[in-house]
């Protein structure tokens, strides 16, 4: 299998080392392009082996999947670059950008057949990982349109590959946004505000981070290896009257759930 990213900025060099690292591919199956030079030397000095190119057309010549993660607003022009010497028979169309549609994207790669004067479009995907897909523990979201069974079985397999990537109908990709790439950020952001309240408590910095950090992977551990739900893990922690009860309902008490709540609904 052949793969060309275009656009080998954040995301789609991370996809390229990400494929590398996880033994998918060999360097030497991957096409990058960018239009910034030096995005394609960093990838030559991670692995010699990476194609580069600064020519699109040549660069989806015999890959079996195009995937496009340039930013939204270049992903009709560069569509416009290429489409005329896409296969749509053989070729696998991918889309990173997030909040271009199917239906755009349908417009921008519509084409007529030469034999039938008919319209045609190829197999598309569009994919929304998140900034974990640099150290292979991206939630992608994957939806398709006019693919195979097979088609659908081969991009999941990509992106399992730097993560966990879930299969869903295009109209839940706003909130799967809201949820895995907004939700990084919110994940963060409780990290952040813990680590300074264990600064308030006398702990250094980097003690109060790395012991937060480790506390929020075990709690993640746990859900991942009981298949229970957070409230189950948190009765098992929480005693009558205890510390732990009255942490959680002053945060309640300070809007915690619903903020969260609040700030996922207006991500989408």
């Amino acid at each position: 299998m052949k793969i060309t990213i275009i656009g080998t900025g954040n995301i789609g060099s991370a996809i390229a080392r990400g494929l590398v690292k996880g033994n998918v591919l060999n360097a030497s199956q991957i096409t990058c392009t960018d239009l910034k030079k030096e995005n394609l030397d960093k990838l030559k000095l991670y692995n010699k082996d990476y194609n580069v190119h600064q020519n699109n057309v040549e660069a989806i010549r015999n890959s079996d999947l195009i995937i496009i993660a340039v930013k939204p607003w270049m992903v009709e022009k560069t569509i416009n670059q290429i489409k005329e010497s896409m296969d749509y028979g053989k070729q696998i169309f991918i889309s990173i950008a997030a909040g271009v549609g199917f239906d755009k994207l349908s417009d921008y790669l519509s084409k007529t057949d030469s034999d039938t004067k008919a319209p045609v479009l190829p197999a598309m995907f569009r994919v929304i990982p998140n900034i974990a897909i640099e150290v292979q523990s991206s939630l992608s979201f994957v939806a398709s349109l006019h693919a195979s069974a097979k088609q659908e079985k081969l991009v999941l397999s990509v992106f399992n590959a730097l993560g966990t990537a879930l299969l869903i109908d295009e109209n839940l990709m706003t909130a799967g946004t809201a949820l895995a790439s907004s939700g990084i950020a919110f994940a963060l952001r409780y990290i952040r505000a813990a680590t300074e309240g264990g600064v308030e408590m006398g702990f250094y910095p980097n003690q109060a981070q790395e012991i937060v950090v480790k506390t929020v992977k075990g709690a993640v551990d746990l859900l991942i290896a009981n298949g229970t739900n957070p409230e189950a893990e948190i009765d098992r922690v929480t005693t009558p009257g205890g510390i732990t009860i009255k942490g959680l309902n002053k945060m309640e008490e300070e809007g915690f759930s619903s903020s969260i709540i609040k700030g996922l609904k207006a991500s989408k």
